[in-house]
């Protein structure tokens, strides 16, 4: 049986112009800040505003790093720098054996004397260990 296999799932659909749902959406976003700008600064700040607002929704709109819209990138970023980082090929400290006392070992007693074994113990020794024959 032939089955018909839908192609370029992926690629987005164009509703204006060569704009899609979403840069759409991000642009109308830029153009709402942009009136609640103009309403609440003066001439001069609302000028420069502008510009930032113009450069944050149109990286937001157009702007894909990696193959992936701006958005995500900035969610992966945002739960990159806020999740705890836990390696699992490291060890984590015991917090229970932490705080601990431990006994300091003077180097003095730690060091071992060198004892003469006479001959007589090197005999028995060897008579314990001696195999005997059949």
């Amino acid at each position: 049986m032939i089955f018909n296999i839908p192609q370029f799932i992926d690629i987005e659909d164009k509703i204006v112009g060569p704009l899609t749902a979403k840069q759409l959406g991000w642009l109308a976003a830029g153009g709402v800040c942009l009136l609640l700008l103009w309403s609440v600064l003066d001439l001069a700040a609302f000028v420069v505003s502008t510009f930032f607002v113009a450069f944050i929704f149109g990286g937001l709109a157009f702007y894909r790093p990696n193959g992936q819209p701006l958005i995500s990138a900035l969610g992966s970023i945002f739960i990159f720098f806020s999740k705890p980082k836990i390696y699992m090929w490291r060890r984590m400290p015991d917090t229970k054996n932490l705080f601990k006392h431990t006994k300091i070992i003077n180097e003095k007693s730690s060091v071992h004397t060198n004892k003469e074994i006479s001959l007589e113990e090197i005999k028995k020794v060897s008579q314990l260990l001696e195999i005997k024959k059949k």
